[in-house]
């Protein structure tokens, strides 16, 4: 699996390119409105910025969510985190109602951005954290590869945790509800509007990675 790799000193270039000192201005008027006690390290307060990379995980720029989300094309990395347990179970998440994209479909347990500055594990950590309460665990790294949408293009990375211990709490203002399906009811449901098709997707190319964990 590859990792990010961020250039040395100052930001990687804006993108849509924008002049030096109106750059400048907007990251210290942003990091005037968030306490540095509140920051992560390297991370741009304010607006979600992520890290545009190469597929060989070079950061050769930074834009917002919105625009690589825009048509853009960008590649920007996300991660995801299939949660199992030691009967064969795989825990997913049914997308809240608000989501823009695919609402009330049943999802991988964690997914998300990794955002401008942080590396793909501490990406993970925080949207587990955030979306499961869930911060006890070994990630273990499955694959990554590059998705491509109509409107997006994402390098995901793909991580499992095993166990049968797991206290998992689904964060409300994100997720409807979850709980762990059995490989038939994923079976059973696939191709029927039930699940999201990425996970549809992923999960085809991974279930045999998955279930020689156990």
């Amino acid at each position: 699996m590859i990792s990010l790799i961020y250039p040395e000193g100052d930001y990687a270039p804006v993108i849509p390119a924008r002049k030096a000192e109106d750059v400048k201005a907007m990251f210290d008027r942003e990091k005037s409105n968030v306490p540095a006690s509140s920051r992560n390290r390297g991370q741009l307060p304010g607006t979600e910025w992520l890290p545009v990379i190469q597929d060989d995980g070079q950061v050769i720029g930074m834009a917002t969510r919105d625009y690589c989300h825009g048509g853009a094309g960008l590649l920007h990395p996300v991660v995801h985190l299939h949660i199992l347990d030691r009967n064969g179970r795989i825990y997913l998440q049914k997308r809240s109602m608000s989501k823009r994209c695919q609402p009330g479909r049943w999802d991988t347990a964690v997914g998300g951005h990794v955002d401008y500055g942080e590396t793909v594990m501490e990406a993970l950590m925080r949207e587990t954290r955030e979306e499961l309460s869930f911060t006890r665990f070994n990630p273990i790294a499955i694959k990554n590869y590059i998705f491509e949408s109509g409107s997006d293009r994402e390098m995901v990375f793909v991580f499992a945790a095993v166990g049968n211990s797991f206290q998992l709490t689904p964060n409300p203002e994100e997720i409807d509800e979850g709980r762990f399906w059995t490989a038939e009811e994923i079976d059973e449901a696939t191709g029927k509007g039930i699940l999201t098709p990425n996970f549809e997707m992923e999960f085809a190319s991974i279930r045999k990675k998955l279930f020689a964990l156990l």
